[in-house]
């Protein structure tokens, strides 16, 4: 369980193609924290910690998660937003993430307005994952607030902060990016799809 607040940015430095599976190497200045069998999320996908070694650390994406993720997109060099998973009793700054990625989103629009940027993303509304305004959306693990919602696209607005630390900064038109849809939400839609 995550709150989608990215905590560090982590720089791919490995990429180790194993029959379907994907090692990644990412040089983080939380590996010396990490032990392995961790969960860590990777740009929103919970991985497993697998070794460790001085400032770098690797986990392993199965093909299931590089199907459905941005992770099979991945170069040495790429940054990747880093979040552990929460503590039970500290504050839910976010909101309650699973890093289960529910599928991929591509940008479409950037616009920097009065020192914040609104992001727009198109995806494929046929997996019936819906939006709402004002509800929860996760973008490569980073909690937000959707402003607008369509029926297969939403917007968010980013704030400076938000922009500098995490990998929003390296957004263009065209980016591809993990999605993870607000889990309350996701329930409300498979009941009343059940019921109809």
């Amino acid at each position: 369980m995550f709150t989608g607040i990215i905590e560090t940015l982590g720089e791919v430095v490995g990429l180790v193609h194993d029959a379907s599976n994907l090692h990644i190497t990412i040089k983080s200045d939380l590996s010396t924290e990490l032990k392995i069998d961790q969960s860590v999320a990777h740009n929103g996908v919970c991985l497993t910690v697998v070794s460790l070694a001085d400032d770098n650390y690797t986990v392993t994406a199965i093909a299931e998660t590089l199907e459905k993720t941005n992770l099979n997109l991945l170069a040495v060099g790429d940054t990747i937003n880093l979040e552990r998973a929460m503590i039970l009793g500290s504050r839910l700054d976010g909101h309650i993430v699973q890093g289960h990625v529910d599928q991929t989103g591509t940008c479409i629009h950037i616009e920097e307005k009065d020192g914040s940027w609104f992001f727009s993303f198109k995806y494929d509304a046929d997996k019936g994952n819906p939006t709402i305004e004002k509800g929860s959306i996760t973008i490569d693990g980073t909690s937000l607030t959707v402003v607008d919602s369509g029926i297969d696209s939403f917007s968010v607005a980013i704030i400076p902060y938000t922009y500098e630390h995490t990998r929003f900064n390296t957004y263009e038109e065209g980016t591809v990016v993990n999605l993870e849809f607000d889990v309350i939400g996701k329930y409300v839609a498979k009941l009343l799809a059940a019921r109809q």
